[in-house]
């Protein structure tokens, strides 16, 4: 190949990242297997290091923003927020303002965006659940749906958690992207140090009713996770 048409190292670094991407999101072995060795040859051909893999290149990495309004929700919200930017290797922290709370969310671009797809679907789901639900009291209704909010958000947890967990078992453990997966969680853990500065930790949220709560749980157990690609292994199915 001519010096005129050779790929720029960054365009080979980004296809070597789709590779191991790729590899990882299969659950065809033999399928992974090719994606890693068509990987593994362009590192070699082109000697492309491992830091090379792991460091973003420039506007990769963002802090996105989400208005989580006041009221007896924010709390909820956050921790449904939280629980889905962890499934994609983000970091999380909240501001509380006069306006509101701002919650504050660093990641890689691609990975940012299956946040804010998955996390505001999931939110209308339990939002449209929730809104059908009234008790005897204006106070009453509001307690339960809180409690029923975090129910969900708990229940998603535990979902996307055992999805990730299935996903790693399929690999081998041999496979050259599970150190980039790793290098690539220690960049966004610095990056986002570097964006927040000195956080503090929160003030526990009230504890949630337990009629509410297994109730959000029995909820999420239904919902519609879509089938965004989580960065790395985590690839999302419907929940059951």
């Amino acid at each position: 190949m001519s010096a005129a048409t050779s790929p720029s190292p960054d365009a080979l670094i980004d296809k070597v990242r789709k590779l191991l991407a790729m590899a990882e999101g299969t659950s065809n072995p033999n399928e992974a297997d090719a994606f890693s060795r068509k990987a593994a040859e362009l590192i070699a051909e082109h000697r492309i290091r491992p830091e090379q893999l792991s460091a973003p290149t420039s506007g990769e990495m963002r802090v996105d923003e989400y208005e989580l309004g006041r009221g007896a929700y924010v709390r909820g919200r956050l921790a449904l927020l939280q629980v889905v930017a962890d499934a994609h290797a983000c970091q999380v922290v909240f501001q509380a303002r006069q306006t509101g709370t701002v919650a504050f969310v660093a990641g890689f671009r691609s990975d940012l965006e299956a946040v804010g797809l998955l996390y505001h679907s999931l939110h209308s789901q339990a939002s449209s659940r929730m809104g059908r639900e009234r008790r005897a009291t204006a106070a009453a209704t509001q307690q339960w749906r809180r409690s029923f909010l975090f129910g969900y958000a708990d229940q998603i947890r535990i979902m996307l958690d055992a999805t990730m967990r299935e996903a790693t078992d399929r690999l081998h453990p041999a496979s050259a992207a599970l150190p980039a997966l790793r290098a690539r969680e220690r960049r966004v853990e610095e990056y986002a140090r570097q964006q927040f500065g000195r956080v503090v930790a929160a003030r526990r949220p009230k504890a949630a009713t337990p009629q509410g709560f297994v109730a959000g749980m029995e909820a999420a157990s239904s919902a519609d996770l879509g089938r965004p690609r989580v960065v790395g292994l985590r690839a999302l199915g419907r929940g059951a």
